[in-house]
């Protein structure tokens, strides 16, 4: 009988440095990041996330990969019309170059931070400039849920979970939760893993 080896896929939790701190950008993509994209993408499959970045990995490199539903009606901006037909789709080195002055309060969660959700305000629209890794440059507006996603996995590169983004009574009534978090990740490296 054959065994084929097994591989673990790790997502960092709540109280990992690796998490705050601001990752390096990508100069040249090598056989390295396009391998460590592939990782990216199986975990965040394997945890039923739609955004993941470089950090969450234990990775300190510009590097997101997206995996967007697209929009179940309405308005689609350019850049969801663009991207959402392509993903799965990693990016490096992402830029946000505006935002709307037009905001919404939306629920968000995090593998980082599991079992806790909370809302978070952001801009609808945003702007922004990424490559693909075949060098494409992407520069789009987008809405929706794509938008969001962006502002969240480009907030995991500079550091920024989005429990720092709360109002401070939401903060203040979730922080009994996100100490247990930390002081249970602590005994596992901060690290979950899914052994596949």
């Amino acid at each position: 009988m054959f065994f084929r080896p097994k591989t673990k896929y790790t997502v960092y939790t709540y109280g990992a440095e690796v998490l705050r701190k601001p990752a390096a950008a990508i100069s040249e993509v090598t056989p390295e990041i396009r391998e460590t994209a592939a990782v990216m993408f199986r975990t965040m499959q394997l945890f039923d996330g739609i955004g993941f970045a470089g950090p969450q990995s234990g990775v300190g490199k510009r590097l997101i990969t997206l995996m967007v539903p697209g929009p179940s009606g309405g308005a689609v901006s350019p850049g969801e019309a663009l991207l959402l037909p392509r993903m799965p789709l990693a990016i490096i080195n992402p830029e946000i170059i505006a935002v709307s002055d037009v905001t919404d309060i939306v629920e968000e969660g995090c593998l980082s931070i599991p079992r806790i959700s909370a809302p978070v305000e952001r801009a609808q629209f945003i702007r922004f400039r990424a490559l693909t890794l075949d060098g494409e440059a992407l520069e789009c507006e987008c809405g929706g849920l794509l938008a969001r996603c962006l502002q969240h996995e480009f907030d995991h590169l500079n550091g920024i979970l989005f429990v720092d983004r709360l109002a401070k009574e939401v903060f203040r009534d979730l922080e009994p939760q996100l100490q247990r978090l930390q002081k249970t990740g602590r005994k596992k490296d901060f690290k979950k893993t899914l052994t596949v």
